[in-house]
């Protein structure tokens, strides 16, 4: 195959598929080459054996992995194969990438998210600095999103409320369960402001798209009515876009100032080329890094868009971590509990209390709480009671027992913590020339590490979501907040900026070396703000996208 297009994007996601809906239904020429599957909503699956959790949407970690380079707090690193030690850090191989998989928690960053190193200073050992573009560049494109993808949500005002051209979400919040009462009560008595928390599930039939079924398998599973704003769902299904699908791009080609090629292997790893006007690179921050980074020729020897040797660099994922409290039918009337088993209702409550808030005399930036159910995964849920209160392993009438009293006379209400993932040299993306995959590519390397600060804001944010779970009457509180991050919440490694020489992208996402190429996933952020990033992401993709239709 080779055909010219004027388009041509590596990644399907939400940082891809704004480009391919905007640039094709202006009558471009557009292609977008997915790794992953196109599986619809009738191909999706909810069997929680098969997706455990995400299994069935990543690759196989036999053909393809990463190598992580762990750095101890003694500052020596352990090296661990992805493959041996099941450890993923793939999100979503399918047309829509790691948007099928959300929850669909979808807040906005805050104006001095794009300032931290202004308002908040340095911090030793970390490279923060403040954002090329501010928030009002961006509200424009958060409020288009709200549009197009469809939020639900109630605005309600609170002390960290982000400036907005709308007054309220274009579609009402989701049915919630009465639990929420009790939080809302909890809140009030502790002078908390209750946020209805924002989603990216449409609670009724709209934009050609099912309303939500409330199965309550929303994280790490693919929607089966279409509800959830997946890029494949809300856009890659409305565009005039060419798409090929099992497309693994393994290597882009340029002269010194332009890239004129990208190459890319089937499923039967026939080897094919594209060339197009203009390149964009949407295939997830650490798997970005890595194609440029294999990338190399003699115009850039280091890598694409390397010659500053800034690719990879600054690796982020959100800080935090989770927790929850557990309501037994003992401590409760027969009424409440009745409420607590709804099955299917939401839990939509988020805290911003802490979006910043000072300690010590030192003002700190914080993040986000979000509460909700346990997930559910039965799967899940039960292994969690194979052994009993001595820690030995149980079985049989024993086991089925606890298992069922788990289930039927408790719940647990769940908290994920949300703050910023400070970029420090330490943590970045690099290759293994020795490791390679079924492609025959060297793999990508996380090398990772969490900045004590990290930690430490997580860690205070963690025990104010204690203290509401304390006065709501959970019992079986328990928390953890570490430096290990989660997996499916990646950006960084080609941060964009106004200086070539500490930075891969300009303002407009546009590679400094290379007249041509853009990068529209997470990597071109440089923090990630105490918010999930896929909003961020839609929002900026639909500003690249209206950039390059000018230029075009």
């Amino acid at each position: 195959m080779n055909k010219t297009y004027d388009i041509c994007i590596v990644g399907s996601g939400a940082g891809g598929a704004p480009i391919a809906y905007e640039l094709s239904n202006a009558g471009y020429k557009v292609l977008v080459l997915e790794k992953g599957k196109n599986l619809r909503e009738k191909e999706v699956s909810k069997d929680e054996l098969a997706v455990s959790r995400r299994g069935l949407y990543t690759p196989n970690l036999k053909d393809e992995r990463h190598i992580i380079n762990k750095r101890e707090e003694d500052g020596s690193i352990t090296r661990y194969d992805g493959h041996e030690y099941s450890w993923s850090f793939w999100n979503g191989s399918m047309l829509g990438g790691s948007s099928n998989l959300m929850s669909g928690y979808f807040h906005r960053m805050k104006p001095n998210d794009f300032k931290l190193k202004s308002v908040f200073g340095e911090v030793k050992g970390a490279n923060v600095v403040d954002w090329c573009i501010s928030y009002e560049d961006l509200e424009p494109y958060y409020e288009k999103v709200e549009r197009v993808i469809g939020i639900s949500g109630e605005v309600v005002k609170h002390s960290f409320l982000e400036p907005r051209s709308t007054q309220n979400f274009p579609y009402k919040k989701l049915e919630e369960n009465a639990v929420t009462k009790w939080f809302d009560k909890a809140c009030a008595r502790l002078e908390l402001e209750s946020i209805p928390t924002p989603r990216a599930i449409l609670p009724r039939n709209a934009l050609d798209r099912n309303a939500c079924s409330y199965s309550n398998f929303c994280g790490s599973y693919a929607c089966a009515t279409g509800a959830k704003g997946s890029a494949r769902a809300a856009l890659l299904q409305k565009c005039n876009a060419e798409i090929i699908t099992e497309a693994f791009v393994y290597k882009l080609e340029s002269d010194a100032s332009k890239i004129t090629k990208v190459h890319y292997y089937d499923k039967e790893l026939n080897s094919h080329e594209v060339t197009a006007k203009i390149f964009v690179l949407a295939a997830q921050a650490i798997e970005t890094s890595r194609l440029l980074l294999n990338s190399k020729n003699k115009f850039f020897p280091k890598g694409m868009a390397n010659n500053n040797s800034e690719v990879g660099k600054n690796l982020l994922f959100s800080a935090g971590g989770s927790g929850e409290g557990r309501f037994r039918f003992e401590d409760l009337d027969e009424a409440k509990q009745k409420e607590l088993m709804q099955t299917g209702l939401f839990f939509n409550r988020s805290l911003q209390d802490w979006y910043e808030f000072q300690d010590d005399a030192l003002k700190y930036k914080g993040g986000t709480i979000d509460f909700l159910f346990e997930h559910a995964n039965i799967i899940s849920r039960a292994s969690r009671e194979f052994y009993n209160e001595e820690g030995k392993l149980i079985w049989g009438e024993e086991l089925q027992d606890k298992i069922h009293k788990k289930l039927t006379t408790s719940r647990a209400l769940r908290f994920e913590v949300f703050n910023d993932w400070l970029p420090t040299d330490e943590c970045f993306v690099s290759v293994d020339e020795k490791t390679k995959d079924k492609f025959g590519m060297p793999v990508g390397v996380i090398n990772l590490w969490g900045h004590p600060h990290d930690v430490k804001v997580g860690e205070y944010l963690a025990k104010k979501a204690l203290e509401v779970l304390q006065e709501m009457g959970a019992k079986e509180i328990s928390y953890n907040i570490s430096a290990a991050p989660p997996p499916n919440l990646v950006a960084g490694g080609c941060r964009f900026g106004e200086d070539a020489k500490n930075s891969v992208l300009d303002k407009n996402c546009k590679a400094h070396e290379l007249e041509n190429l853009y990068i529209t996933d997470g990597s071109f952020m440089p923090t990630g703000g105490s918010v999930p990033y896929t909003w961020t992401i839609y929002a900026n993709s639909f500003r690249v996208a209206d950039i390059i239709k000018k230029l075009i």
